[in-house]
């Protein structure tokens, strides 16, 4: 039985003969009813929502559009090549199979409460930030909790993702599969791509002169693993981002020394920040956000570079941004004391390579060097798309929102996790899901691809004539582009409105961290456990580190908790009362003054009645 109307049309023949035809959506179909001659007709008709959706890959991102998917009732059929899920956070000893991986001593440099799905937080006894096994636990129980495993299929590689003949009116994609030698084919009405950044390593070897006369061992990060069989070596790593400062730390600690060679340098930051919290609790907040909106770029920059140089000056160490490059920030606890005690050495780029050496821009030659190991990133490809769709792709000026891809006349393909934020990716990419599946039913609407298209190439030409800066290999600022997607879902929050109805978790989700919780408090999708996660964050935070506990040593920040959930209600309180007060006071210094006076006209009277004789007699 048809559940919802949507249309009926009427249309008037020649011979007065009257068809009326009613649409109705039942579950991803229409179903016309047609009155003609006397007879009702029932048919099937074609329709423009998206009922099957392919997902390729169960990582992350793949894990959160299955389920954004089931949220929306649509209908997912997931595509894993490897045997399991987690996509690069399920540890292998080798990568023979082609697939990255993480190196086993990783650890996560976002905190739990800042990357965690927003409905379903990490377990509170879990560690702020946590080696690899343990965050592939929280995927495997965030899986299994919302029962997503039955939706995947392992070991199954997508081979081809085509447009059909009718794609222009019905938007649906020919997906071409393959498992353990056996293809497969199917219909799907739209198609959600979550491979990843991490699908090509990027091994620059034509920058480096002389690289293929080296004659010791050249890898890249991707085939690092362990620190085993790099004892007593000496280890040159080019390339300083999170890997890089990773794997030079790791190492030190075995190798004989460790170069560590950087064409920019950057930013080191640790994961405590003042007071011991999370560095990214204390940073990613509303009200940073606002102060660096309205500041001039100039004394924001000031100040951030003040800030940064707080723990250590960064030009001492080495580490400073070269004039003229972006300035980037990486996160690691150890490095600066690695480089203080002389286990890591800095260097810059690298010029030419010998047969045993290497010779830096300064001038400067190390000799005797047995491994070099590319820390230079990776590129992502498509290879299951077809061209042009596959170079397009590949280019995030032509991603709306860095979601869809601006040329398709149907907006069924979704591109999930492909972005850089200066907060966490897990966090983005459930956003990504959230409004994808929601643009899939027609709940939420973006502009027509000629206008993206034309947007699109006019920025392309004005960065080619050097008019205006590309910015696609930036990290976007996280609360900007979480609330950018929000707003298009309905859900971002609205602060105003809550200072009104809820002081006190207002006050948290603008001064205090900006949690995942925060996006499922109103709109679609809401949450009803949001408000008390975010209430509750800190308890979360505090938990797996009060494993001795010490009696008094809980109060200050026990106050201090309280101090910020009731601080917004205990300003206003003494506002009043001081206004209260001031106004009571002013009518107690009247009546007082009031009675001074009357004492004082009494006493003059009484020297008037004495005269001069009573006042100069002695006492």
């Amino acid at each position: 039985m048809p559940t919802r109307f949507l249309k009926a049309n009427t249309t008037m023949l020649k011979d007065e003969r009257i068809t009326v035809k009613v649409d109705f959506y039942d579950k991803g179909s229409l179903l016309a009813l047609s009155y003609k001659e006397g007879l009702l007709n029932l048919s099937h008709t074609e329709h423009t929502m998206a009922k099957r959706v392919a997902v390729i890959g169960a990582g992350v991102s793949g894990l959160s559009s299955i389920k954004c998917c089931l949220d929306e009732d649509l209908e997912p059929t997931c595509f894993e090549r490897s045997n399991d899920i987690g996509g690069l956070w399920k540890f292998t000893e080798t990568s023979k199979d082609g697939i990255t991986r993480v190196y086993k001593s990783l650890v996560t440099n976002v905190c739990k409460e800042m990357s965690c799905y927003s409905d379903f937080p990490f377990q509170e006894d879990y560690p702020n930030f946590m080696k690899q096994e343990k965050f592939w636990d929280y995927l495997q129980e965030f899986a299994e909790h919302f029962d997503l495993l039955k939706y995947i299929q392992f070991r199954t590689t997508v081979c081809s993702v085509t447009k059909r003949p009718d794609f222009s009116e019905t938007g649906q994609w020919d997906v071409v599969t393959e498992t353990e030698g056996k293809l497969d084919r199917a219909i799907f009405d739209a198609v959600m791509v979550c491979t990843g950044h991490f699908l090509n390593p990027h091994l620059p070897l034509e920058s480096f002169p002389g690289i293929h006369k080296f004659k010791g061992q050249i890898l890249h990060s991707q085939e690092y693993k362990i620190p085993a069989g790099f004892q007593d070596k000496r280890v040159l790593v080019i390339g300083l981002g999170n890997t890089g400062g990773d794997i030079a730390v790791e190492l030190s600690r075995t190798a004989a020394q460790v170069l560590l060679s950087t064409r920019t340098g950057t930013w080191v930051i640790s994961r405590s920040s003042d007071g011991g919290y999370p560095f990214n609790m204390m940073g990613t907040r509303r009200r940073h956000n606002f102060t660096a909106q309205v500041l001039p770029s100039c004394v924001l920059k000031w100040s951030q570079e003040r800030g940064l140089n707080k723990r250590f000056d960064h030009t001492n160490y080495g580490l400073n941004i070269t004039k003229g490059k972006k300035p980037k920030i990486i996160v690691n606890d150890e490095l600066p004391t690695c480089i203080l005690c002389g286990t890591v050495t800095m260097k810059t780029s690298v010029k030419e390579f010998t047969e045993t050496s290497a010779l830096f821009e300064d001038g400067t030659v190390e000799e005797n060097i047995d491994v070099v190991i590319f820390t230079t990133g990776y590129t992502f490809s498509f290879p299951f798309l077809e061209e042009p769709l596959k170079s397009l792709c590949t280019k995030k000026i032509f991603l709306y929102k860095l979601v869809f891809p601006s040329n398709l006349e149907r907006t069924t393909l979704a591109m999930i996790g492909f972005i850089s934020l200066t907060g966490s990716i897990l966090a983005g990419t459930e956003l990504q899901a959230r409004w994808a599946t929601r643009v899939f039913k027609g709940l939420c609407k973006i502009p027509p691809s000629q206008k993206l298209m034309a947007e699109a190439t006019k920025k392309e030409q004005l960065i080619e004539r050097g008019l205006m800066k590309d910015t696609s290999g930036d990290k976007l600022d996280y609360i900007s582009y979480m609330d950018d997607l929000a707003a298009c879902i309905g859900t971002k929050p609205n602060v105003p409105l809550l200072f009104l109805k809820d002081p006190r978790l207002a006050w948290e989700v603008f001064f205090g961290p900006c949690t995942p919780y925060q996006y499922r408090l109103m709109g679609p999708g809401k949450w009803d456990g949001a408000r008390n996660a975010i209430l509750t964050q800190w308890d979360r935070t505090l938990k797996p580190l009060k494993t001795r506990i010490v009696p008094d040593s809980s109060k200050p920040a026990s106050m201090s908790h309280y101090l910020k959930a009731w601080g917004a209600p205990i300003l206003l309180a003494s506002l009043l009362l001081i206004c209260k007060s001031s106004l009571f006071f002013e009518i107690g210094a009247r009546k007082t003054m009031g009675q001074n006076f009357s004492l004082l006209n009494k006493y003059l009277a009484r020297i008037n009645l004495l005269g001069y004789e009573g006042c100069t007699k002695s006492y």
